[in-house]
């Protein structure tokens, strides 16, 4: 295997089992923050009771999604998952075109966490030890410390991130017993499950606030590599984590207003704001569990980060192994095997964008309209915009992926599985890119409307323009893209002297 001062081209494999894989994914969802800040601030906003029903929904697209996605990675082992699958199904210029979009959307979405997890940890430090602390020293801070992280081994932050994930888990579980056996005026309704409940002018909002939560399922195959069992761990481990998020969240977010009454859920979340899940422990738990939940709440955000971290490295890595980025990133570390070169991009990048919103606030430490809070909402829209339409079209690119391969009856309800998660995931987009200006807080007709989801648009059209010029001018390098390691093991067992297998025919 090539080798360059000290690193290598493919990631180090049997790294991580299907227990560590499962608590990586599931960490990326960040049960705590969804329930804690996404759920009420969906109450809060949209005012949909039936907020629980529609996660059942959305489990059910997932699952169709799920399908199609994890036959691929039986057949597609890469780093570079999305735009991988997409390559080997529509191309690959198109697949130039989604690694881009998947490197924006997944870096957006990490950057926006250090926003929220540095405006918790000053408001915590105030609160309890009347120290006053800018918001972006915390989150400057949690930029080194996961920089660190994630240039380590795979498998040490999968126990960091289990540890976490099981102590959020834990305290979600204990709340949630609590609201159960001291229920508000109305007892253990199950009106939020009334497809009644789903009326109303923010319904298609609410769909996109809900997608988030299901956000990070998704990126198991990008540890194919660095799984002994890829072809069983991976499919496994989306199955699971689907099935998990889809039934954690839709019975938490339906005894949050069991708690309050879902008659009062709409209100009660407009007096509390994302504070709501506090102000009902408190009185049923008491302070000392309130205060220990916010603890865990920061730590929860942190694990979130770490796993978004990793994902962005490892895209990192699988672009620059294809020649879409420089070749350095496309090398990981000797003694760790992780891509660290790509974990310090990453490292770089949110360190520049957190930089950039430190010296733009001029407003008061605590200030909810600060730009710590536009970082959060704006980037975590913008990223899950890319993810939404980076699902949509590798559901395409599975279909197209198995009928060029002759496809017959035995692949038939897969492809049915995937057209149906296609066409679901691109209503769900369209409801985003019209409402983004409700996703955004921001007024109608404002610049940001149009200017944010711009940036996928953006990523996108470099990424088809550098595949076109790469298909242009280096044939070989277009021909690997999606392959990953696949085409370097081809390469080594020629001796470098047969060309790498072309990828799909493109007009």
């Amino acid at each position: 295997m090539s080798t360059f001062k000290g690193q290598e081209r493919a990631l180090r494999a049997d790294r991580i089992g299907t227990p560590g894989l499962l608590l990586s994914v599931l960490a990326a969802s960040a049960p705590l923050m969804v329930v804690a800040g996404v759920m009420a601030t969906t109450y809060q906003v949209m005012g949909i009771v039936g907020q629980p029903l529609l996660f059942v929904i959305l489990g059910v697209v997932m699952a169709l999604f799920s399908v199609g996605y994890a036959e691929m990675s039986r057949h597609v082992h890469n780093a570079g998952a999305f735009y991988a699958y997409i390559a080997r199904g529509l191309g690959g210029t198109v697949g130039a075109g989604a690694s881009f979009v998947a490197l924006a959307s997944y870096s957006t979405l990490q950057c926006g966490i250090y926003g929220m997890f540095g405006f918790e940890v000053s408001g915590l430090l105030e609160r309890h030890f009347s120290v006053s602390v800018a918001w972006w020293i915390p989150g400057l801070l949690a930029v080194a410390v996961t920089g660190v992280l994630g240039a380590l081994k795979i498998d040490l932050n999968a126990k960091v991130l289990g540890v976490l994930l099981c102590i959020e888990v834990a305290m979600i579980v204990v709340f949630d017993t609590a609201f159960a056996a001291q229920p508000g005026p109305q007892g253990l309704s199950l009106h939020a499950f009334d497809p009644a409940t789903l009326g109303g002018a923010g319904l298609g909002t609410t769909l996109c606030f809900a997608v988030t939560a299901f956000v990070g399922f998704e990126q198991a195959p990008v540890y194919a590599e660095e799984t002994s069992r890829p072809g069983t761990v991976v499919a496994r481990v989306m199955f699971l984590c689907v099935g998990i998020v889809a039934v954690f969240f839709a019975l938490s977010s339906w005894l949050i207003g069991v708690a309050t009454g879902p008659d009062h859920v709409v209100a009660t979340a407009g007096e509390h704001g994302p504070g709501l899940i506090f102000a009902l422990t408190e009185p049923r738990l008491g302070t000392v569990f309130t205060d220990v939940l916010h603890l865990f709440f920061v730590t929860g955000i942190f694990a979130s980060m770490l796993s978004f971290h990793n994902v962005v490295a490892r895209y990192a890595f699988a672009m620059g192994r294809e020649g879409l980025l420089p070749a350095p990133l496309g090398r990981t570390a000797k003694a760790s095997g992780a891509p660290a070169l790509g974990s310090l991009l990453q490292t770089v990048i949110a360190l520049l964008v957190v930089t950039v919103f430190a010296a733009t606030d001029d407003k008061p430490t605590g200030d909810p309209t600060a730009p710590v809070l536009e970082l959060f909402t704006w980037a975590g829209n913008v990223g899950a915009i890319g993810v939404i339409l980076l699902m949509a079209t590798a559901s395409v690119a599975v279909i197209a992926f198995f009928v060029r391969r002759g496809a017959g009856r035995a692949q038939a309800v897969r492809l049915l599985c995937a057209g149906l998660a296609a066409l679901a995931l691109l209503i769900v987009l369209g409801y985003g890119v019209t409402d983004f200006d409700v996703l955004v807080a921001a007024e109608r007709g404002s610049v940001l409307t149009w200017l944010l989801p711009s940036l996928i648009g953006i990523a996108a059209v470099i990424g088809l323009v550098h595949g076109r010029v790469l298909r242009a001018r280096r044939p070989g390098v277009h021909a690997r893209i999606g392959l990953g390691n696949e085409a370097f093991q081809l390469d080594k067992a020629a001796g470098a002297a047969t060309p790498a297998p072309a990828s799909p025919k493109e007009n």
